[in-house]
């Protein structure tokens, strides 16, 4: 570990042991977590029925009508929120202010043991939008989950253009926006590991499911996926 690792290590110490109030409400916390027990309660938790293939809510037990047409890449995906309410607005803070990336962390942790993950891998940005915004809040999340877990962290792909604004496409328009985006750049650190990746939110899944397809392309066994948010009640495939 280089000096700025460091001093970067020992900042995110202080900052865990010295986290007095509440990062959605400001109220006062006395056990360092950043989100009080009064908030968690009524965040909107993803925990009733889901797809087991997407991990999106369903009315009802089974396979949702989205991956019985067409199925995720990925092997299975989870979310342990609903993205609504103060769930949607981590989300939306995440990228703005770096440190609620550590609240989503905090808030995703639970779930990493379901998955059994060899090494994680986060969503990469190009160097233009990290320029714009200053940090890559899914690695930011992501090496929060490393360093809470201890599960290794990979700089494995790298995103190889723009995309633009994916806010108002359906799945389809998406996954054609989003065909040859990454490309893997540590092949040896990827084959036949099984692999978890890491993302704030998911809407249609064709982020996760072209960045899996390509994964799986150079050696990986198994591709996953967490996020903090799952989007619910929404048309992946378009607009009715």
């Amino acid at each position: 570990m280089n000096l700025f690792q460091l001093l970067k290590e020992k900042l995110r110490q202080y900052d865990d042991a010295h986290n007095f109030t509440c990062d959605l409400c400001g109220r006062e916390v006395f056990e360092n977590e950043r989100v009080c027990k009064q908030c968690r309660n009524t965040l909107p938790w993803n925990d009733k029925n889901i797809c087991p293939l997407c991990g999106r809510k369903v009315g009802e037990a089974g396979i949702c009508l989205e991956c019985k047409k067409k199925r995720l890449v990925t092997d299975r995906a989870r979310s342990p929120l609903l993205h609504e309410g103060e769930a949607a607005r981590i989300v939306h803070m995440a990228k703005r202010k770096k440190y609620f990336c550590r609240t989503a962390a905090e808030l995703m942790l639970p779930l990493l043991d379901e998955f059994g993950a060899d090494a994680l891998v986060y969503v990469p940005m190009t160097e233009k939008a990290m320029k714009r915004r200053g940090y890559n809040q899914s690695k930011e999340i992501a090496e929060e989950l490393s360093r809470r877990s201890g599960i290794p962290l990979l700089d494995a792909v790298v995103k190889t253009r723009e995309t633009g604004a994916q806010k108002e496409l359906g799945r389809a328009e998406r996954e054609k926006n989003l065909e040859g985006t990454f490309h893997v750049s540590d092949r040896k650190g990827v084959k036949n590991k099984k692999l978890l990746v890491i993302d704030d939110t998911l809407t249609t899944g064709s982020t996760v499911s072209e960045l899996a397809s390509v994964l799986k392309r150079a050696g990986a066994k198994e591709v996953d996926a967490l996020t903090l948010t799952s989007v619910y009640d929404k048309h992946p495939f378009g607009k009715k």
